[in-house]
C-alpha cells in the first residue's frame, strides 16, 4: 500500500507529534522508534526552528515515515509541506483556511485542522472538505498549558453531527488515553508522554494496542 493511499483511510490509531527539538538525529532516532512501535501518522511540529533547520528535520522525516508507509503531516507551515511533498498539513485558527490549503495542496493530500472545544470550527471544516479535526486539551498539557479545555462529551456531540475523523489531543498519558478513546475520538496525538518514554518503541506498542482492544 502506497502512502498517497492512506488519505482513503481514516485517520486512526497513535498520532504521534514530534517536539520542539534541535538535534536532528535524535528526532530521527525517536520518531523511527515510535513508528516501529504502531505510530499511525507523524504530526512535525517544531516552533523554535529556525526556516532552514525545519526544512532539513522535515524533509529527513518524510523519508523515514515513507519507509514505514505512514503520512507525515507539517503543522501550520504549508509552504513547508509543498515544498517537500509532504504528506498533509495540519491548520490552526490562524493559519491559512483550510478551503485554500486544498487549492494550493495537490491532490490527496491530508489536510487536517484543530477545532479546540469549538463544534463550530468542527462544523465548518467539514464543509470545507477536512480529513480530521482535533480537539483538545483533554487534559492539562506541557506542550501548550494555556489551551482550552475540553469536555468528553463534547466528542459524543461531534460524533453524531460529523463523519470526519476526530483526534483527541492535550495532556494524553497512557493512564488515560483510554477514556479519550472511548469518548468517541479515532487517533489520540501524543507529543511528551510518547517522546519521552524511556522505551518510546514499547509506550508506542502501549498505545496501539488500546486501539485493537476497541475494535
Amino acid at each position: 500500500m502506497s502512502i498517497r493511499s492512506l488519505k482513503s483511510q481514516r485517520i486512526r490509531g497513535l498520532y504521534a507529534i514530534t517536539p520542539d527539538s534541535e538535534d536532528t538525529h535524535d528526532l530521527l532516532d525517536k520518531t523511527q522508534q515510535a513508528l516501529v512501535g504502531g505510530a499511525r501518522c507523524i504530526q512535525y511540529r517544531n516552533k523554535s526552528a529556525d526556516n532552514v533547520l525545519r526544512k532539513k528535520q522535515a524533509s529527513l522525516l518524510l523519508q523515514l515515515c515513507s519507509k514505514y508507509e505512514t503520512p507525515l503531516i507539517i503543522n501550520d507551515h504549508i509552504d513547508l509541506a509543498i515544498e517537500i511533498g509532504a504528506d498533509g498539513v495540519h491548520l490552526g485558527r490562524s493559519d491559512i483556511s483550510i478551503s485554500d490549503a486544498r487549492k494550493l495542496l495537490k491532490q490527496g493530500k491530508i489536510v487536517g485542522a484543530s477545532c479546540y472545544n469549538n463544534l463550530n470550527l468542527a462544523l465548518e471544516a467539514g464543509e470545507q472538505g477536512v480529513d480530521y479535526v482535533a480537539f483538545g486539551a483533554f487534559f492539562p498539557s506541557v506542550t501548550k498549558p494555556d489551551a482550552t479545555p475540553v469536555s468528553m462529551s463534547l466528542i459524543n456531540q461531534v460524533r453524531q453531527t460529523i463523519t470526519t475523523s476526530i483526534v483527541g489531543i492535550g495532556g494524553i498519558q497512557l493512564t488515560n488515553a483510554a477514556m479519550v478513546i472511548d469518548s468517541g475520538c479515532d487517533a489520540i496525538a501524543v507529543c511528551s508522554d510518547l517522546y519521552q518514554a524511556k522505551n518510546i518503541k514499547l509506550r508506542a506498542v502501549q498505545y496501539a494496542q488500546l486501539f485493537t482492544q476497541n475494535l
